[in-house]
């Protein structure tokens, strides 16, 4: 249950920011800046440096600095199992230590940190392609869909006008984590 919450509060972040990035809106949906750069450290899934945050959310740094601590600064006055955390410069948002020995446990399979954050992007857009996750998650999402088409959890289909692959959740997806499949987003006549 603590684990469906968490991912289902991560996927509704992960929607919004990514719209906002992707599609200039974020001054129209009035996301904050701490908020974009949770997202950021979130579906980058690894540690970035002030510089690197900046450059992705064509900020400055010094309001990338300032936005990072006020955001440390909330998860440091707040029970909550996130935290911001800085080694040699760099930011990673991550799990609170002692928490991770419970998260593995009520995960149904075996499955890492990082290959979760992808497949978590998947759930999300219900059908991106490959190239799309890609440039979201980074090269190592290449390493992530083959883990996740292995487990099943995943479909991955050749786009029919295009080189990329339609990356889709499979129906033991649906079966493993409880989600009710949404049968009018997926357009499978794009797909060959």
């Amino acid at each position: 249950m603590i684990f469906t919450l968490f991912l289902i509060y991560r996927v509704a972040l992960i929607v919004i920011t990514n719209l906002a990035l992707t599609n200039g809106t974020s001054k129209k949906l009035d996301i904050s800046l701490p908020a974009q750069i949770e997202a950021v450290l979130y579906l980058k899934g690894k540690p970035l440096t002030i510089t690197e945050i900046s450059e992705t959310l064509n900020q400055t740094k010094e309001s990338i600095e300032e936005a990072l601590f006020a955001l440390m600064a909330a998860y440091a006055q707040r029970d909550t199992a996130l935290e911001i955390s800085e080694k040699d410069g760099k930011y990673s948002l991550q799990l609170t230590k002692g928490l991770g020995k419970l998260v593995q446990s009520l995960l149904p399979v075996d499955i890492s940190g990082a290959t979760l954050r992808t497949l978590a992007t998947i759930a999300l857009k219900k059908r991106i392609l490959q190239s799309d996750l890609v440039d979201l998650r980074g090269s190592g999402a290449y390493e992530h869909i083959k883990e996740l088409v292995n487990m099943n959890f995943v479909e991955r289909k050749r786009q029919r006008d295009g080189r990329s692959f339609w990356i889709t959740l499979s129906e033991k997806f649906h079966q493993t984590f409880t989600v009710i499949p949404d049968i009018d987003t997926t357009d499978q006549g794009k797909a060959a």
